[in-house]
Order: structure tokens, then C-alpha cells, then sequence
């Protein structure tokens, strides 16, 4: 993981980058569903500039924030993202949108969860290790709410029933596919690659699968070299009216995937 980090921040300096433009880190899930696409050019034709991205996990995307590396942070882990404002590294922070995190599996069910409704009993089946589960195991926010959840359920993870696989959404969700296993997913990332892996969403809807998103910018007392005054300009957008509206209206499938939560 740290050589994928350094070859994509060689990347991102490679490209020439101008006093305008934003460097952003942020989550596979806005990424590989396909949100990312859609909603910066509305922004980049509105503020003649670039959003160059580096789409991580959570916790490496809060890394490169904390290493001065970016200008602003798009992420979903609430008590990450809170850490990171109280140690200096970032501020202004601000709500953007949520989702929710679902449980996903075979078709065939072979623990039968679809009959379940509460995430923690869900994990204590799991962990029972009669079924594959396929982890992130990346720090990313998904992993942190997956360990918060085996935690709550008294279970630590192990034996060859659990793959720590450390990497990103839809490869994991690739690798569950082809394992016929179990894993935790973000809802939009599972619904651009659901034809791809044949996965059932077998559990949702516990209020403990909340999946909130905010956007933090860099501190620039801690890093002058960042670009501040372009974190703040698209975090303004991002939270107006257009940039929430952009949210609302993206659809994977028919369905929206994202809701807006500016205030």
C-alpha cells in the first residue's frame, strides 16, 4: 500500500500542476461508483481549475492529508475525520452526504442473514466461521466500522473462514464474488459492481450501518505550501445548493446511491 501511495502521489507531481488547481484524497467508494465523474467537471468548468485525485482508503486518504500532501480530504469515518481536525491537520470541516454500509454474500445465503436484521448478530454468525468473510483490511472507513462491528460482537477475527485482503472496495467485493463469501460494503460500490459478482445484499437497514461523509480541508497554518483558498472554494460548492443538488441526482442503475446532508 505504500508503494501504491507513492507511485500515485509521483503521478499526481508528474502532472503539471497549476497555483488553481486542488489536490484532493479521498475514498474509493466516490470513485469506483462513479460520483466522482459526474459531479467534479460541474465544478472544474465553474472554477477553470483541476481536481486532481488520489482515491484511497479512508485512513490513507486522511495520511496523505496529514503528510501536507493534498488540499483537501473527502471521507467517510466520523471519529477519523474528527482526530484529524483536533490534532491541527485539517479544518472546516463540513458534512457533505450519506450513504449506508450493507452486508453482502452469495446468493445462496449459507448462513442464512437474509433472515436477520441487526448487524452485530449478523457478524457473531459469521464469526462462527462456517462461511468465507472477505475484509478490506485497509484501514479504510468500511474497515474501520467492520472492526467496530466484530468488536461489538465479541468475535476476533481469524482461521482461514477470514481474508484480510488489503485492498480496495471492488476488489474485495470481486474477490467475495469469487469466493462465494461474505463482506461488508458501501451501498454505491456494491451497485456498480453488483452484475460483476453475482453478490445479494443479505442484510441493510440496521441504524448502525449509517454511513456519513464530510470534507475536510488541509490546515495551511500546519502546511503552507497547500492550496487553502481552493479547498475552501470547492468545499463551498460541494455544500451549495448546485453541488448537493449534483449529489442527489446521481444515480447508479435507476437509484440514488448518495444523499445530500449539507446544512
Amino acid at each position: 500500500m505504500q508503494k501504491l501511495l507513492f507511485v500515485m502521489l509521483v503521478l499526481v507531481s508528474a502532472t503539471a500542476v497549476s497555483a488553481r488547481d486542488i489536490r484532493m484524497s479521498t475514498t474509493t467508494s466516490t470513485e469506483n461508483s462513479g460520483l466522482l465523474k459526474v459531479l467534479l467537471p460541474k465544478y472544474e468548468a465553474k472554477c477553470g481549475c483541476r481536481v486532481l485525485v488520489i482515491s484511497v482508503g479512508t485512513g490513507k486518504a486522511l495520511e496523505l492529508g496529514k503528510n501536507g500532501d493534498v488540499d483537501v480530504v473527502l471521507v467517510h469515518a466520523r471519529p477519523a475525520e474528527d482526530k484529524f481536525v483536533a490534532e491541527g491537520s485539517g479544518i472546516n470541516r463540513k458534512d457533505v452526504m450519506y450513504n449506508d454500509f450493507i452486508l453482502v454474500g452469495p446468493r445462496a445465503d449459507p448462513l442464512s442473514l437474509k433472515s436477520q436484521k441487526n448487524i452485530i448478530d449478523a457478524f457473531k454468525s459469521i464469526g462462527l466461521g462456517k462461511a468465507k468473510f472477505i475484509s478490506r483490511g485497509d484501514n479504510s472507513g468500511t474497515d474501520q466500522m467492520e472492526k467496530a462491528y466484530w468488536k461489538e460482537a465479541g468475535v476476533a477475527p481469524a482461521g482461514a473462514w477470514f481474508v484480510s485482503a488489503g485492498l480496495g472496495m471492488g476488489e474485495v467485493l470481486t474477490m467475495a464474488g469469487e469466493m462465494l463469501g461474505y463482506t461488508l460494503s458501501d451501498r454505491a460500490t456494491y451497485a456498480a459492481y453488483r452484475a460483476k459478482t453475482g453478490l445479494d445484499i443479505v442484510l441493510a437497514g440496521d441504524a448502525k450501518m449509517f454511513n456519513p461523509y464530510g470534507i475536510i480541508a488541509v490546515n495551511p497554518k500546519k502546511y503552507p505550501g497547500v492550496n487553502y483558498d481552493g479547498a475552501v472554494d470547492l468545499i463551498n460548492w460541494i455544500i451549495s445548493a448546485e453541488g448537493q443538488n449534483a449529489i442527489a441526482d446521481f444515480r447508479v442503475s435507476g437509484e440514488q446511491m448518495f444523499f445530500p446532508s449539507a446544512r
